[in-house]
């Protein structure tokens, strides 16, 4: 029987009437008709009043699935996914007609009509409507021909679970995650396990003949499994897929194009972790040098020397290698050693070993007195300096405002360093006071280490002025108006949790005194640092707010009546552009915030290349 002309079979239907039946159908009768396992159906027309018995007729005895397509669905910047309502497992004529009514009002709900209007898409919101036969499958998914993540397309993402996808789709399941990559799989997560290898090697298959079929873009597919045939249930463009970039950092000092690094980088290491953000081109260029130039005097100033870990720029994410230079190290060390007069021997064997080992020695060695340093003199000149800056900020002149971020940058690198090695003891002492615990207090009641460190006299809880969700400068600090102090009554709370863990821990090791006398040492000197270690990471970034008004200032002048801008683009131009401006060098400002969002888009891995067999054992 030929259906009427509000119904369409799914097998008559070509990418060419997508205006008519919607893309999604559109591309499922075109799979269709190419030979893919796409279930059977109908598409009902926009607007048509459907003869259900002829329905039931071209998909009898059937169990059905109700889903919508429309024009503007499935495309690749408009994907609609979750907009629209879809009804599984409809039976008989009232099922369906109510189904089908339900999917066309969700076209009219006002969450499309926004999604619609956010993309810049019009019409009138009526969508036809795709019946097919409902299978019963034993797993279905979603399988992506690129990765969503990183945007690589040598590789197939497949997410599975259990009967039906929709759980996995809508989110209410996490699934099985495997990778299938020049015909070999890999699961990276396993929680139902519901497919084979050769299961995830066949769906990517079919991924992948669908992604040809339409051109070789990037495919999001919904597949499902039945009776152990895979059958093909939705295919549209991936959408935001982010670019393919080469995260591979340039050999440290060679020219660009050389030899590539092998090295061992963090994207989260020294001053990466206070950067959730590529670099801004100000900060990059202006204030990343200044505080790596006060690091490396606070560097020479503790140890006598300076030695050097490279850094490297990608995609405008900060990458520091974890460790110096491999061949330079031993050149490095001799160098360091005759400078400093030996002064540099105790502070790397502190910093990579000894307060791994015993916090207790490394503190009476060297870091109780690096801290008293940093409390009597680091601090007080870094407020100082500050205090006299925000006093002059407002009328100094392009000069010295240009000193005035010099100093302040610099003065905040050395107190970085003092951070670095001080404050960052404390994360090794906790490591320590963790392996104790573990090792001897492993079935006390109470007995965690994040509990033993709450709650600690002399740790400022709440949110200060010059608080950051990043060091460059580009973003506002977070204010005064974030300020939030905690109540004391929960406080007290963190306080009486702590006490009662200790006292825990120390009826545990009663009738062992070498233990009970090692728990309290370690116990102590976590603590210690721990309290220094916030209080240290709470005063880094005391001179933000300054610098940040400084560079404003300095934005401010560039404007005038023939210069449109924002005082903000500032933070888009270097030093030199911002101390000697151009019309065609402010012209570039749209152009590096325009790269700068795309890069940020860019998912940057946390570690590049293989940790040393030493620092792995160290980290």
């Amino acid at each position: 029987m030929t259906p009427s002309r509000s119904i369409v079979r799914l097998a008559d239907i070509t990418r060419a009437d997508r205006e008519r039946v919607g893309s999604k159908a559109a591309n499922l009768g075109d799979l269709l008709r190419a030979g893919f396992p796409v279930p059977g159906g109908v598409v009902v027309l926009d607007g048509a009043d459907p003869d259900l018995n002829e329905i039931l007729r071209v998909l009898p005895g059937e169990r059905l699935a109700v889903r919508s397509s429309a024009a503007a669905e499935d495309l690749a910047d408009a994907s609609f996914a979750g907009q629209y309502e879809t009804i599984l497992d409809v039976r008989g004529l009232d099922a369906l007609r109510a189904a089908i009514d339900t999917v066309r009002a969700s076209a009219l709900s006002a969450r499309a009509r926004q999604y619609a209007a956010a993309r810049g898409l019009g019409g009138s919101g009526g969508i036809a409507v795709l019946v097919q036969r409902m299978l019963a499958p034993e797993a279905a998914g979603v399988a992506f021909t690129a990765d969503p993540v990183t945007g690589r397309r040598d590789e197939v993402v497949i997410t599975a679970a259990r009967g039906l996808g929709e759980r996995v789709v809508s989110g209410t399941a996490v699934g099985d995650e495997w990778v299938v990559r020049d015909g070999a799989a890999e699961c990276r997560r396993s929680v139902e396990t519901v497919l084979t290898r050769q299961q995830a090697v066949e769906i990517a298959a079919l991924a992948r003949r669908v992604e040809t079929h339409f051109g070789c873009v990037p495919q999001d597919m919904e597949w499902a499994l039945e009776h152990g045939r895979v059958y093909l249930l939705q295919a549209r463009p991936m959408t935001a897929l982010p670019d393919v970039v080469d995260w591979t950092p340039p050999e440290p000092g060679a020219p660009r194009g050389a030899k590539r690094s092998v090295g061992y980088w963090l994207r989260t290491f020294r001053l990466g972790e206070w950067l959730s953000d590529p670099m801004t081109p100000l900060f990059q260029d202006w204030l990343l040098e200044r505080l790596e130039d006060g690091l490396r005097d606070g560097m020479r100033e503790t140890t006598g020397t300076v030695i050097t870990f490279p850094r490297a720029v990608l995609h405008g994410w900060y990458y520091s290698m974890a460790g110096p230079r491999p061949r330079s190290i031993p050149g490095q060390l001799a160098h360091a050693v005759l400078e400093s007069r030996g002064r540099v021997l105790p502070v790397l064997f502190n910093a990579l070993l000894l307060v791994n080992l015993r916090p207790d020695l490394a503190d009476r060695a060297l870091l109780r007195g690096l801290a008293e340093h940093w409390r009597q003199d680091l601090l007080p000149r870094y407020q100082q300096l500050v205090a006299a800056g925000e006093s002059a900020v407002e009328t100094a002149t392009p000069a010295q405002l240009f000193d005035l971020v010099d100093a302040i940058g610099r003065r905040a690198g050395v107190y970085f360093w003092s951070l670095a090695i001080v404050g960052g003891s404390a994360w090794k002492m906790e490591g320590c006071l963790a392996r104790f615990v573990r090792k001897h207090l492993g079935g006390v009641p109470g007995a965690d280490v994040q509990v033993l460190l709450r709650g600690l006299a002399g740790i400022t809880l709440g949110t200060p002025p010059h608080a950051v969700q990043s060091i460059d400068w580009y973003w506002p600090t977070l204010g005064l108006q974030a300020e939030h102090a905690t109540s004391s009554e929960r406080r007290a709370r963190l306080v009486a949790e702590r006490e009662t863990a200790e006292a825990a821990c120390r009826r545990a090791l009663v009738n062992r005194p070498a233990q009970r006398a090692r728990f309290d040492s370690l116990l102590e000197v976590a603590q210690r640092y721990a309290t220094i270690r916030e209080e240290q990471a709470r005063w880094f970034t005391l001179g933000w707010p300054l610098l940040r008004r400084a560079v404003l200032r300095l934005g401010e002048g560039l404007l005038d009546a023939d210069t449109p801008g924002r005082a903000e683009d500032a933070f888009f131009l270097t030093r030199a552009e911002l101390e000697h401006p151009t019309p065609q060098r402010l012209a570039a400002v749209g152009h590096r915030r325009d790269e700068w969002q795309r890069q940020r888009r860019l998912v940057a891995p946390l570690e590049l290349g293989h940790p040393p067999r030493l620092l792995a054992a160290l980290m």
